[in-house]
């Protein structure tokens, strides 16, 4: 067996403590947030270890606002329904560029990765959504970005890597359609990319809020993420929140609460699904990937 070395402990201890140094760093603002919403301002300010004076006040506040239900509502609208239009249009497109029968896929290939790293910008962008009358509605947050062209891409490796084409020229010989073999084949056995596809695109829209910032005019079209960003970047607390404090130190106060309690309550959906969905972000990582 072979017999570890002074020098190979020493290895071993300087990397578990350079380890354990980025891991407080990076985990410390992230447990300061949570103890700092239900934590007094006041008492945070004098213990920033520990929670002391614990005051639920700002989620109860939260909870009771109807601006942040609102924007949860719109979220998991742009979700829902850009999920959906993302994968019906980019499973079709990536397994229609995977057949080598299909004529120009090269090159079509070549335009959709050229718009990987050049666009034509945010206000040619911005015209184009406004032609289409869609600035200020919901199609302003699903249609722009109803395709992206990295998951495209490891979409169409997959199926080239994963779909042999004799099963294809089995399929024709039985008198199966390109469609049928798409619907009732090609996707029964790709079931890991559609979830990893899920996943992507639903993980982006969730996070979204360019777009929303861009785009939308109205209050009540706004996203969760509009509304958190309004909270805590520009201070707009909603009115609804803390109108019935009359003194401005209560104000205050329940506004420092309200700010530290909305990031959790806007990352509390991806923290409650990540441990079910976290094979799906590893098989994100490897799917499409080129084999040895």
């Amino acid at each position: 067996m072979f017999k570890r070395t002074t020098a190979d402990k020493w290895f071993d201890f300087i990397n578990m403590g350079i380890i354990s140094i980025w891991l407080i760093l990076i985990m410390y603002p992230l447990y300061f947030i949570v103890i700092a919403s239900f934590t007094d301002p006041t008492a945070i300010q004098q213990s920033w270890l520990w929670p002391k004076e614990i005051n639920f006040e700002g989620y109860k506040r939260i909870l009771q606002s109807e601006t942040l239900w609102l924007g949860y509502k719109n979220s998991f609208v742009y979700l829902i329904l850009g999920t959906s239009i993302n994968v019906l249009l980019t499973l079709p497109a990536a397994y229609a560029l995977s057949r080598k029968d299909m004529g120009g896929r090269n090159a079509l290939m070549l335009f959709i990765t050229f718009t990987m790293f050049f666009s034509g910008g945010l206000i040619p962008t911005y015209l184009t959504v406004k032609s289409l009358n869609m600035v200020d509605t919901i199609w302003a947050m699903v249609i722009p970005n109803a395709v992206g062209a990295w998951n495209l891409i490891i979409a169409r490796t997959f199926f080239q890597q994963t779909i042999p084409d004799e099963l294809l020229e089995s399929a024709k010989i039985d008198g199966c359609s390109d469609i049928r073999f798409f619907l009732h084949i090609a996707i029964p056995i790709s079931k890991a990319l559609v979830a990893v596809m899920i996943l992507f695109y639903g993980v982006g829209h969730w996070n979204a809020f360019l777009n929303a910032l861009i785009y939308l005019r109205s209050d009540e079209l706004y996203p969760l993420q509009l509304v958190l960003r309004n909270i805590l970047i520009q201070n707009q607390i909603s009115t609804d929140m803390i109108m019935d404090l009359s003194s401005l130190g209560d104000q205050v106060r329940a506004g420092e609460l309200i700010k530290y309690g909305v990031i959790i309550m806007g990352a509390l959906p991806m923290l409650v699904l990540y441990p079910f969905l976290q094979k799906y972000f590893v098989q994100g990582v490897l799917i499409g990937s080129i084999k040895g």
